[in-house]
């Protein structure tokens, strides 16, 4: 059951960090293009890179938000059923060592 749980966790951890590298890439871009024009720049240059670095941002928490709620929901769900399938086992070995003492 719990098979793919450590893929999605992975999804979820690395998602924030790959909306943070196109934010600093994008911010990057932004700078360059300060130093391009020699510092003379107006909101319309930039607004490319930093529309690019706050849109992998929310790309990035959009994609890790779900993922980590789901993680977690189905973790508790494979723990659950772990912890019944434990103690309908405990429950047969003492039936089955009763039935073995008669």
């Amino acid at each position: 059951l719990s098979k793919y749980l450590q893929s999605l966790a992975t999804i979820a951890n690395i998602a924030p960090l790959l909306g943070l590298l196109g934010t600093v890439i994008g911010m990057i871009k932004a700078f360059m293009v300060i130093q391009q024009m020699g510092g003379k720049v107006n909101a319309a240059v930039l607004a490319g890179g930093i529309w690019e670095a706050m849109l992998t941002t929310a790309l990035g928490l959009s994609v890790a938000l779900p993922t980590m709620v789901a993680h977690s929901y189905l973790s508790a769900q494979v723990d659950q059923y772990e912890a019944r399938l434990q103690d309908g086992t405990v429950r047969l070995i003492k039936s089955l060592s009763g039935l073995r003492r008669k």
